[in-house]
């Protein structure tokens, strides 16, 4: 089917305007809506109208960091307004995004407490709610998911396997039974494959249920990375981030949480070779159980039969993505060095 592309959003005098956006370290009030504009968006077939509206605009609403991962979005309670965490890896930092107030520094250390340098990427990735509400993190240095107590404590959730350390969590999903889900390539070693601290030989996908058992799911995938779930909770979703295969596969998890045969969600080989920056990582699902998966050249966008409706095109090196707002139809990017958001005519699955 052809393709209708978007005419270019403006995006003159950008690198001025993202100055006075914010700063991450400093954070005075955003008390602007005029946020400056990203990308263009691509449109596949006629029901991503449905999905993305033809004025839809890609916000930038912060910047100035060094690698954004793991948005994640926190409710308000009562009277007080909902946020986005997101971590800056390289910076070992969760930073918080309020709307009308901007960026404040929530959390450092954030996923490395050790005192030797350790690498590029020491900090969180995934950021991710538990069905307590309390904050869960794949954390890189300290290889391990976390979560955060009362108080602001920390408590390992799970460090290791067969009494071999993991490599470092890098994006997981609750089941609503509790059940967690997660991933485990080497990009937080400082030598990432090569490292010789690394203990497993594999990169795997896990099952950590609520009795604390963890469970190696599979081992097939070179690079597992973003991962998640179809509303229903029938299909688990993961994406490779292997240059040689960069693909989301789809896995169907069975009565007793563990997964059938995997199979080719899509391929993003074409693109890759293109040259368009980035590879398969995070991803949200809608409540109608539409994929938003970031891949090279932005946010592809497939129904549940892995057909792509569409593709919103940052320019950058896409990380991950997450629903959020108020009313949960604001789809959140983290793209390089920026956070994204873009309104969307859907809203989040909740489980």
């Amino acid at each position: 089917m052809p393709v209708r592309l978007m005419s270019r959003l403006p995006v003159c005098g950008l690198l001025l305007l993202l100055t006075a956006v914010v700063s991450p370290l400093d954070a005075t009030a955003q008390d602007t809506l005029n946020f400056p504009v990203l990308g263009e968006i691509h449109r596949h077939a006629p029901e991503f109208d449905d999905l993305i509206a033809e004025d839809a605009r890609l916000e930038v609403i912060a910047s100035g960091f060094e690698w954004t991962e793991g948005p994640v979005w926190v409710p308000g309670k009562d009277d007080e307004a909902g946020y986005l965490l997101f971590s800056d890896i390289p910076r070992n930092s969760i930073f918080k995004w309020v709307e009308g107030k901007g960026i404040s520094l929530f959390m450092k250390p954030s996923g490395y407490t050790g005192f030797v340098d350790y690498g590029a990427e020491p900090g969180s990735n995934g950021l991710l709610l538990d069905p307590q509400g309390r904050l869960v993190c794949c954390e890189h240095g300290d290889r391990r998911v976390s979560v955060v107590t009362e108080n602001g404590g920390k408590m390992t959730l799970v460090d290791s396997y067969n009494g071999k350390r993991l490599n470092s969590p890098n994006d997981a999903v609750f089941m609503s039974n509790g059940d967690l889900y997660f991933t485990d390539p080497p990009y937080g070693l400082p030598n990432r494959y090569e490292d010789p601290r690394r203990e497993l030989d594999y990169c795997g996908v896990y099952r950590l249920d609520t009795d604390g058992e963890l469970t190696l799911l599979t081992r097939e995938m070179t690079r597992p990375n973003g991962i998640a779930l179809s509303p229903d909770e029938k299909t688990l979703y993961v994406a490779q981030s292997d240059p040689e295969a960069p693909i989301w596969k789809s896995f169907p998890v069975k009565e007793d949480g563990t997964l059938g045969p995997g199979k080719l969600f899509h391929d993003a080989t074409e693109n890759f070779r293109k040259k368009l920056p980035g590879l398969p990582d995070g991803m949200a699902v809608s409540a109608d159980g539409h994929i938003f998966a970031t891949g090279p050249g932005g946010v592809y966008v497939f129904n549940p039969d892995g057909d792509l409706l569409g593709r919103i095109s940052t320019g950058e090196r896409t990380a991950n993505c997450t629903f959020g707002g108020p009313d949960g139809s604001i789809l959140y990017l983290t793209a390089d060095t920026y956070l994204c958001r873009i309104q969307t005519r859907t809203h989040g699955a909740k489980r």
